[in-house]
């Protein structure tokens, strides 16, 4: 069955470039030349898709997104805007549109971008119904949980595993967002090519762009021949951009550019090489805050994060921990091993800030250091066998009185550069975050080293 697609456009060269090219595609088209046109053969028609430039006379293309939204909130929106007006295609994203194309665009670019709209609502997998109702627990045998938190994100993992949208995972350090890329990865069409991951945080500065984009021979010093780069790796396959809320400001256009182009242009190289390969990220920080201050671009925040997933802390999903320590227990090759109930109590009601790795590193020291196949309570860290009080060993202590939070967050940067002795790497650090984020408080506080 042919997908049905309409395009909106009040510029008739372009309308019949696209209806040209997507019939090409052996898509079935309907155009209309105005807003209104254009929402009135929406209604007679229901396609599966709409194309419709932003600025038009008359109804405009934001006000035609809008309104198919409200009558037909699953239906995709892919809006066409000018280059160098890349801020309105963000403010329609966030109304609901899919995803954009700025003009001019090339024939493969939108080929793939109207292809992966397609896959992301179900039409070019029919059987995907069924693979869904079939999918069960196997699925993610690497993922221990049964708590309903948990069970909301493998529903979300099933859902989008086998489409071609970007998805971009949140949650606290140590919650396993690795772990869910892989299985998304393991559960689709491209299970069979490459996982590629990648840390954006732990590469160097001057070192990052090359192993994202690769180099040629002779673009820098030391460059003695040419390297792929992990998106070239990643090619037919799945790449994982982990802690990307971190990638430095000056690398974010290129980014977006591999995501709107489908291509990449490697360090020093002049002729732009095709991907196939599809996006997953990642973070730990507050993007909303990254974005608001400046640090992290929206428009690039808006394309990797077609789909979001949250990972909840483990203090969340209490009920997983007893599970945790068994699958742990078994993994470190001490199946046998018993935890007695005390003992599984105070392990399950601890704040666990370091998340599932704090909690299997834990274990994993636990079973080394026991003396019987019975763990007690007894045996716990001293952390652990303490009383739960919720105000209980806190490093801030606030005055009754109240305290600004703004002045409370320049004395935490001036103590964390003390410490490090005024190396910003080194304080950024100590206060895990990005170094571009801890130079933006210096200069909002005018902090300046005392000479």
């Amino acid at each position: 069955m042919k997908a049905k697609i309409l395009v909106i456009d009040d510029d008739t060269s372009l309308r019949r470039v696209l209806e040209y090219n997507l019939q090409e595609e052996g898509y079935d088209v309907a155009a209309a030349a105005s807003g209104e046109d254009g929402l009135r053969l929406f209604k007679q028609l229901q396609p599966d898709l709409v194309i419709t430039d932003m600025k038009m006379s008359g109804m405009d293309g934001l006000k035609v997104l809008k309104s198919i939204k409200e009558s037909s909130a699953d239906t995709l929106v892919i809006i066409i805007t000018a280059f160098g007006t890349v801020d309105v295609a963000v403010e329609a994203m966030k109304a609901g549109a899919y995803d954009y194309i700025t003009k001019p665009f090339n024939r493969e670019a939108l080929k793939l971008t109207v292809k992966k709209a397609l896959q992301f609502s179900g039409l070019a997998e029919e059987n995907k119904r069924l693979k869904d109702e079939l999918a069960d627990k196997s699925d993610f045998r690497s993922i221990v949980g049964s708590s309903p938190e948990m069970e909301k994100v493998f529903a979300m993992v099933r859902k989008v595993a086998d489409t071609e949208a970007s998805v971009f995972i949140t949650g606290e350090s140590g919650t396993g967002k690795e772990l869910i890329a892989r299985s998304i990865h393991a559960n689709s069409s491209r299970r069979d090519g490459p996982f590629v991951a990648i840390n954006c945080s732990a590469i160097p500065r001057d070192l990052l762009e090359s192993e994202l984009f690769g180099h040629t021979k002779g673009a820098f010093t030391g460059a003695i021949k040419e390297k792929s780069g992990k998106f070239q790796l990643a090619d037919c396959g799945t790449i994982f951009l982990d802690e990307v809320g971190e990638l430095l400001l000056e690398l974010q256009p290129k980014l977006l550019r591999v995501l709107q182009e489908k291509e990449v242009e490697p360090l020093g190289g002049t002729k732009p090489q095709k991907l196939d390969v599809r996006v997953i990220s990642a973070t730990s920080l507050n993007m909303e805050k990254a974005i608001a201050d400046g640090t992290f671009r929206d428009d690039l925040y808006y394309r990797l994060s077609v789909i979001p997933i949250h990972l909840p802390p483990l203090r969340e999903r209490r009920k997983d921990i007893p599970l945790l320590i068994k699958y742990f227990s078994a993994k470190h090759g001490s199946d046998k091993i018993s935890f007695d109930k005390e003992a599984l109590e105070a392990l399950s009601m601890f704040a666990w800030p370091g998340n599932v790795r704090e909690l299997e590193n834990t274990v994993e020291r636990l079973l080394i250091m026991r003396s019987s196949d019975v763990i007690r309570f007894g045996e716990l860290p001293d952390k652990f066998r303490e009383p739960s009080s919720s105000h209980k060993n806190r490093v801030v202590r606030l005055p009754d009185e109240g305290y600004s939070l703004e002045q409370l967050e320049r004395e935490i940067v001036i103590e964390a550069l003390e410490r490090n002795a005024w190396n910003q790497t080194a304080a950024a650090r100590f206060l895990r975050i990005p170094r571009h984020t801890l130079i933006y408080r210096i200069e909002k506080y005018n902090i300046e080293q005392e000479r």
